[in-house]
């Protein structure tokens, strides 16, 4: 298991709003892990594969969890989630879809592309707090994780 203020944690939304609240909420929980925020999933990719100003593993470490919208410009989060998942590099990071969209059909989707978990946005506050709050003691408190290379 690992402890908590070892684990990293990537937010990928490209609404700048939307990351400061995850920020405040986040804090509001009392996250001990390591958060970075990306706008969208080219920047995902870049991070993960280690290009551009992500290279530096000291600055850009291996996330245990992604949390990825599914909205977003240039690449959307289902576009980066099959890509995610169909590399064998970064197949088993956990990716919990963190979004607006309910359609049963985008979940079934997300799913099927090897989706970790698939979570809507709560509209209020308290309630992001919460959800923020669950995903902290299941991902970070509660699952193993491989060691990393």
């Amino acid at each position: 298991m690992i402890r908590e203020e070892d684990a990293v944690v990537l937010m990928v939304d490209d609404d700048p709003d939307d990351r400061l609240i995850a920020e405040e909420a986040f804090a509001e929980v009392g996250l001990k892990a390591q958060l970075f925020f990306l706008s969208d999933g080219e920047q995902l990719l870049d991070y993960l594969n280690r290009r551009g100003k992500y290279a530096d593993p000291a600055t850009s470490p291996s996330p245990n969890l992604v949390l990825l919208d599914i909205n977003m410009p240039r690449l959307s989060g289902m576009e980066v989630l099959a890509k995610l998942k169909s590399d064998p590099a970064t197949r088993a990071i956990p990716v919990a879809m963190l979004t607006n969209s309910g359609e049963s059909r985008t979940v079934k989707a997300c799913y099927e592309l090897g989706a970790s978990s698939y979570i809507r946005k709560p509209l209020q506050f308290q309630d992001l707090v919460h959800s923020l709050s669950n995903i902290r003691h299941y991902w970070l408190e509660t699952v193993s994780y491989p060691d990393r290379e």
